[in-house]
């Protein structure tokens, strides 16, 4: 399991790619899934989208030669990486419920 955290945006991204997205798709669905919370620029998304594709988290689908077409898909490894950022994440909540429990009584 990685010893790091995921940015939100990485975490948005890899989630919107469950399903095959092209690049607007994903800003659209990011922004919806983080109800308007987290926009990204355009700039933002194909650099991180040029990292996942390096670190082989997620990979583009034959298709289009158009690069403004081109769609995007989750690996296993990204999946890996999503399911240990909600172990993560899962453990921050646990043991911030259980302090405030503590000192609220």
């Amino acid at each position: 399991m990685p010893n790091f955290a995921l940015t939100e945006a990485v975490y948005y991204i890899l989630l919107s790619l469950m399903q095959p997205l092209h690049g607007y798709g994903i800003m659209q669905n990011v922004e919806q899934l983080s109800n308007g919370r987290v926009r990204l620029a355009a700039g933002t998304l194909y650099g991180a989208i040029n990292t996942l594709l390096e670190k082989g988290w997620i990979t583009a689908l034959p298709g289009s030669t158009d690069s403004r077409k081109k769609e995007y898909l989750i690996t296993d490894i990204g999946k890996q990486m999503v399911q240990a950022e909600l172990i993560r994440l899962q453990e921050l909540i646990t043991n911030g419920n259980r302090i405030m429990e503590v000192h609220n009584q």
